[in-house]
């Protein structure tokens, strides 16, 4: 069990850098998504077609975070981040450049590998940097960014598609990782151990079997890959809810995801001020209870003589409150037990979780039938794993 102490920070960082590297991939992930059906004119293909370009982000999303965390611990935290970033660039002048959806595809999935770095290895840096109550506070700012991110980009890809097309989104991002490589040189410094990475390809493996056989490291690892995959099941589900059946326009959409974020933050914040008398575990699992309560609340809406948008967004909002609550600190204990050997531990944790999230937005478009009670049964039932995930977390440390 983690010792919840204070320790100062060793190496000066700066936050807002921190919070920045571990959103853009996000925001990149859903810039361009109002510009689908654009894209989709312009290559002469189906918009079916053109959704693959977000299939293809997390399936090398999902190969980045391996790639990046390994190489944060064999050649440092700050060269991992900069060269993820500068294939990030690469990837979106492909994107930008391209003449064929070919060429869009590889664009995209050479873009999400580089942005890849941001996710993991910043979770790297902050798991070296601190240690108890000041970390699980720093992962609920990360959080806090994590959840606008998402809302942010449709949003702003929204405005820059509707005056300057999507070849402008593409641009945008372009300015967007060089100003966030210039950043990273001239800020981010080395928060590694000094010492040089000397194992090879056997001891990675070791590394993830022991990761395997742990049962608290595993529960931390599926919460979060289950809290994640509630989310982005949100993100999929929602355009066909409040667009298709509330028939809210675009812009109302991207200006009602910001509000629904704020319902994150509100729990990130309140996490913060729980961790002052509580547990991380206690928390994370006050943040189930409060996720399930809005789940019944959002059913019993979702009935037709409930049926009302501002009742529905409140629904939502007190399910993305309680995971507000519980991420963070989910995030914060899941390698305690892998502090050296961070970055190789975090590519197994990030890969594992993203393959959680992967099939979450797989099996929810499985079962889209346009019903409002879609999306809370979906949620009930991975909140009600989450719930098994924290009970054998707390039992396995009231055993240690």
């Amino acid at each position: 069990m983690e010792k919840n102490i204070e320790q100062t920070q060793t190496t000066p960082i700066n936050v807002a850098l921190l919070v920045c590297l571990v959103g853009f991939p996000q925001i990149s992930e859903t810039i361009y998504t109002p510009s689908l059906t654009e894209i989709a004119s312009s290559y002469h293909i189906t918009l079916n077609v053109a959704q693959m370009t977000l299939s293809i982000y997390f399936l090398a999303f999902a190969f980045g975070v391996f790639f990046w965390g390994i190489s944060a611990d064999y050649f440092g935290r700050r060269k991992a981040m900069t060269s993820g970033i500068f294939i990030y660039i690469i990837g979106c002048l492909l994107c930008l450049i391209s003449n064929s959806v070919g060429l869009l595809f590889l664009g995209r999935f050479v873009q999400a590998f580089g942005a890849s770095t941001g996710s993991v290895t910043t979770q790297t840096i902050l798991r070296d940097n601190y240690q108890g109550t000041q970390r699980h506070q720093l992962f609920a700012k990360i959080s806090a960014a994590l959840a606008f991110s998402p809302a942010i980009g449709p949003l702003v890809g929204g405005v820059i598609g509707q005056y300057q097309g999507f070849r402008g989104v593409f641009l945008a991002l372009v300015l967007m990782g060089l100003a966030l490589l210039f950043w990273t040189l001239k800020s981010l410094p080395e928060t590694g151990n000094a010492r040089s990475v000397n194992y090879g390809p056997q001891q990675i493996l070791t590394i993830g079997k022991k990761m395997v056989k742990d049962p608290y490291t595993m529960a931390f690892g599926l919460l979060i890959g289950l809290f994640n995959g509630l989310l982005f099941s949100y993100h999929a589900e929602a355009p066909a809810i409040f667009i298709d059946t509330f028939k809210v326009s675009q812009s109302q959409y991207g200006l009602m995801g910001c509000v629904v974020a704020s319902a994150t933050v509100l729990g990130a914040w309140l996490s913060n001020r729980g961790l002052k008398h509580q547990s991380p575990e206690i928390m994370i699992e006050r943040g189930i209870y409060l996720s399930l309560v809005g789940c019944l609340a959002l059913t019993v809406v979702s009935l037709a003589p409930l049926f009302n948008l501002a009742l529905y967004i409140s629904g939502i909002g007190v399910i993305l409150g309680g995971i507000g609550m519980a991420l963070p600190n989910c995030l914060s204990l899941a390698l305690t037990k892998f502090s050296d050997t961070a970055g190789t531990a975090g590519a197994f944790l990030s890969l594992g979780y993203y393959v959680i999230v992967s099939l979450c937005t797989f099996l929810i478009g499985i079962f889209h039938t346009g019903s409002l009670l879609l999306l809370p049964l979906f949620c009930l039932g991975l909140l009600i794993l989450s719930l098994v995930c924290i009970k054998l977390a707390k039992r396995t440390i009231s055993h240690s």
